[in-house]
């Protein structure tokens, strides 16, 4: 019988050779490429509407105009109203009726915009149905998208999975014509919607092999586990755009009994040689020589010589050498179905922390905060202001009572959301901004071991994923082509609760000079005015007849700084909220997890948070990310409040942490106004000798008493260059103090000061946005002095405080019409004395 090989997508170039070659050796066998979740839409749209099953290059640098229909293009996306949008643009014959007044204005202006962009425009879209895709790519085709922003000269090969070969593969499993299945990096029994039948359908097959490494969900019922290597242990290689090759080297020897699923394939299909023999091999005659091969590794990257230009695709149908084949168009807008009133439309979609729930046994992914809703460890139902008032009665952002109530208590309440005759019970968290017939829940959580066993359960579930959230795969629809991540539900008020941890209940500023925005116009027109409040300030602090803020405001001695100044500038224009910034400080700096009952009680370890605050427009609010982490304060409040001289300034302008000598009095916790200090309540990294104090709350169950950092596999993530912390100390950023001093002796083995102009710390070397300078502020050339010669938009959090931050921000410039009054925000208006938008009593 068929052997069928079900891997997530794969764009690795010798893999997909050794696949070929393995499906060759057994003829009949076939490769099913499997996505948790699918991008199959925009694959078949882009075949029906160019002949090309793949999905292109989306240059968002050359767009003048972007427009995102449901994309998540800064944080998941690979990258009804389309219709609408589209007949605007005089691309379509009917459209269906806007009743939404606002809508149907939002669709004028974006279809003024693309058309003042065209050639320098681009529309994306998040939607798995082919029919809405064949649309949008049709406005791509009118703005002249197709050959400027997008580009089908390099494709992207990160989502290749096809929906309806997987319907395929479980009628031939239940068919009985499938001899084996070899799994690879997939686990169908957790997120195929309906994974009962895909796990009735594995227990037909003669021979299952799942090569996974952990033991997840399907690898549970797969007759045999050949585990493979851990990537950290592998080699191997990723094309993830076509034409540019990432190349894999292992950083450790493999720990456990494993090997790579290609070396299995090879010797299934008859070859001598492992993987590894087989990787450098392959690579060696591709790129000519071994010596060649060699520089490649070393580079750790092959690009083509020249960038590949953005292509054109020509339609496999359509006269003249059209680009875009329309043959199609008039049936796909016909499918598109409209919403009724009052249906209510539950929408799935990623965290950009857990994802589709592969890395769910990750506690750093797990605690780390949603950028929006600021929930860790679950996941909810997400809805308005609007239907909490109708479903849940309640009305937080015009009540007082109800809003200090539902802020500060973590039990959320509980509401039932049934789709396609399943159903949820998950907390409801009340968001700003949500569509008020639109519910969104996400994927990811809900992992579970068919075994009832806890033990067991926890053993194979992983002590991280084990308990976190419910499964909202089941949820997923299909329309006979393509898995749909949106559909008609309902929801009911249970009269439950369920405590959620999150990290930041409160979304407003309440007048606090902590943020600063405006719209481009009015900062054009005035550059000075969005800095006015802290200028006037700051002139107000200093005496009469004094004129230096810095030494004249204040009564504590200013000492002279010479060499090195160390300082950080954060652009709110930049930061997206994406919180890769907090994964990274927390593995350089061995932060500790603390697990979801300890986040509940604001004991979470983050030294470096991300704040969110809602601004303008209550129904259709702006966002602002603050990034927040201790402001090393050259007149810090912390410091002199410590009985033992436990923190302390340096020289360099650091706020230091003697750990050894730290009674946990947590004084200077509370004389930290931008509470950045963290209190570590238990022993989380096992640095303790005492067997009681190594054990920590982390599971959901508060009688579950789990060692989470205690076993030496798991002891390896800790960064040997920094201290671990025991119990009962204050700890907080550091500016990772230790890569500071590797880029000082550095310097000095150099002899060149320069190169201590632009240190790389943590949060900045991972921030994909470049939102975070660091570097010796005391160097004109670093570029932190640079962006703070921005006197336009260079601010510090609070300054009236003359606490002197070491740390500053560059206001945020909108590019919109709103008009932005400095710090307006939801229900702030008024302590300016401005027109506000929107009563909102609760927000004071």
């Amino acid at each position: 019988k068929a052997i069928v090989l079900l891997t997530s997508t794969i764009n690795s170039p010798s893999t997909l050779q050794i696949i070929s070659e393995f499906l060759a050796k057994y003829p009949g066998s076939r490769h099913v490429q499997y996505d948790a979740v699918s991008h199959s839409g925009m694959l078949l749209a882009n075949e029906m509407t160019y002949g090309k099953r793949a999905i292109p290059s989306y240059q968002f640098d050359k767009a003048k105009t972007i427009v995102s229909l449901g994309a998540d293009f800064l944080g998941t996306w690979p990258g009804a109203v389309a219709l609408a949008l589209l007949a605007k643009l005089g691309g379509a014959d009917t459209a269906p009726a806007i009743a939404d007044a606002n809508l149907a204005k939002g669709i004028e202006k974006t279809a003024a915009l693309l058309t003042a962009s065209k050639g320098a425009a681009l529309v994306v879209c998040g939607s798995n149905d082919v029919n809405v895709q064949v649309v949008v790519n049709a406005i791509n085709d009118a703005i002249g998208a197709n050959g400027s922003t997008i580009n089908w000269g390099s494709t992207t090969n990160t989502r290749k999975g096809i929906d309806a070969d997987m319907a395929l593969l479980m009628n031939d499993m239940n068919a009985g014509t499938v001899g084996a299945l070899l799994v690879h990096d997939c686990n169908p029994c957790y997120s195929y919607n309906d994974a009962k039948k895909f796990t009735d359908a594995l227990v037909k097959v003669p021979v299952s092999v799942s090569f996974n490494g952990t033991m997840d969900e399907t690898t549970e019922q797969c007759k045999y586990v050949l585990p493979s290597h851990h990537w950290l242990e592998s080699w191997g290689d990723a094309e993830p755009k076509s034409g540019y090759v990432s190349l894999l080297q292992p950083t450790i020897n493999p720990l456990f009994k494993t090997r790579p699923f290609q070396t299995s394939l090879l010797k299934w299909a008859g070859s001598a040689d492992d993987y590894e023999t087989y990787y450098k091999n392959f690579w060696a005659a591709k790129v000519g020589s071994v010596t060649n091969w060699d520089k490649a590794l070393q580079d750790g990257v092959i690009e083509p010589a020249t960038s590949v230009a953005g292509a054109v695709v020509t339609a496999v149908t359509g006269a003249g050498g059209a680009t875009f084949n329309s043959g199609g168009l008039s049936a796909a807008a016909a499918k598109i179905g409209t919403s009724k009133a009052g249906d209510i439309e539950v929408v799935l979609y990623q965290k950009v922390s857990v994802g589709n729930g592969s890395q769910a046994n990750n506690p750093w992914l797990q605690e780390l905060p949603d950028p929006i809703s600021k929930v860790t460890w679950d996941n909810y139902a997400m809805i308005s202001p609007e239907l909490a008032k109708t479903l849940l009665t309640l009305d937080v952002m015009n009540n007082q009572r109800q809003a200090d109530a539902y802020e500060v208590h973590p039990e959320k309440p509980v509401v039932k959301v049934t789709v396609n005759g399943k159903s949820l019970e998950l907390p409801a968290l009340i968001i700003p901004g949500l569509n008020s017939a639109t519910i969104a829940v996400a994927l990811g959580y809900g992992r579970q071991s068919v075994s009832t066993d806890k033990d067991v359960m926890l053993e194979r579930t992983g002590r991280t994923a084990a308990g976190a959230g419910k499964n909202a795969y089941a949820f997923v629809t299909s329309d006979g082509t393509t898995f749909l991540y949106n559909a008609v539900g309902s929801v009911e008020k249970t009269g439950d609760t369920y405590p959620l941890a999150q990290t930041q209940v409160h979304g407003f500023t309440e007048g606090r000079p902590i943020i600063y925005e405006t719209n481009l116009s009015s900062y054009i027109a005035d550059p000075k005015a969005v800095l006015a409040e802290p200028t006037h300030e700051r002139a107000m602090l200093t005496p009469e007849g004094k004129t230096d803020f810095v030494k004249d405001g204040t009564l504590y001695p200013d000492f002279v700084k010479p060499g090195i100044k160390w300082g950080m500038s954060i652009d709110l224009n930049t930061c997206t909220g994406c919180s890769a910034c907090v994964v990274a400080c927390t593995a350089e700096n061995n932060v500790s997890v603390v697990g979801k009952i300890q986040t509940q009680r604001a004991h979470e370890m983050h030294w470096l948070r991300i704040d969110r605050y809602f601004t303008g427009d209550l129904a259709n609010p702006d966002v602002v990310f603050q990034p927040m982490l201790c402001q090393h304060c050259d007149n810090a409040p912390c410091e002199n409040v410590c009985p033992v001289a436990a923190t302390n300034h340096s020289s360099e302008g650091l706020n230091q942490m003697t750990y050894n000598r730290c009674i946990g009095t947590r004084y200077c916790a509370n004389n930290c106004p931008y509470k950045v200090r963290r209190f570590n309540w238990l022993d989380y990294n096992g640095a303790d000798s005492f067997k009681d104090n190594q054990q920590a709350l982390i599971g959901v169950d508060t009688n579950e008493v789990i060692n989470h950092m205690n076993d030496d596999l798991t002891r390896m993530v800790l960064n040997p260059d920094v201290t671990v912390r025991g119990r009962g100390v204050i700890e907080k950023c550091s500016f990772c103090v230790q890569r500071l001093q590797e880029s000082k002796l550095e310097a000095k083995k150099q002899q060149n000061p320069a190169m201590v102009r632009n240190v790389k710390t943590a949060c900045m070397q991972a921030c994909p946005t470049n939102a975070i300078n660091f570097g010796n502020v005391n160097d004109k050339q670093s570029e932190v002095s640079k962006a703070r010669a921005d006197a336009s938009r260079n601010f510090y959090v609070l300054e009236q405080l003359h606490v002197l931050p070491n740390v500053s921000y560059l206001a945020k410039i909108r590019n919109t019409d709103r008009q932005i009054g400095h710090q307006e925000e939801v229900g702030h208006a008024e302590a300016h004395g401005a027109e506000k938008e929107v009563k909102a009593p609760a927000a004071h």
